[in-house]
């Protein structure tokens, strides 16, 4: 068992109520579950999200926490939350990367893969 390891898995839903296409907005949930499959204690610091529209533009966000909360997640433990973004064109995509520190010191990295966000019964190009 890899000791620094944290699993993340993210669920994305398009906000119609959110979004106005009119003025060029789509606005998308996601649930992200963050589990410590490692088999030490460690704290997520700080997110960093990369934010791709269709067109290839991208945006990048960083900040401490996540929803106002720096998680210590033990072996075995999960943190789950929900946040939203908006992009400018119906679809696009995110990534990213959680730091953490676990409560030996060492510092790591728990990578976000990529999902997309799409409304539904639109099909990618």
């Amino acid at each position: 068992m890899e000791p620094y390891q944290f699993s993340v898995a993210v669920k994305p839903e398009f906000l119609p109520e959110q979004s106005d296409p009119g003025q060029r907005v789509w606005a998308y949930s996601y649930s992200v579950s963050i589990r410590n499959t490692g088999s030490v204690a460690a704290q997520l610091i700080s997110r960093h999200w990369f934010v791709m529209d269709e067109t290839g533009r991208v945006e990048e966000v960083q900040g401490l926490g996540v929803v106002g909360h720096q998680p210590l997640l033990k072996p075995g433990e999960t943190f789950e939350y929900t946040s939203w973004t908006r992009l400018n064109t119906p679809s696009g995509s995110m990534r990213g990367s959680y730091f953490c520190v676990a409560e030996d010191g060492v510092r790591f990295d728990a990578p976000i893969p990529e999902f997309v966000l799409m409304p539904p019964g639109m099909t990618l190009h």
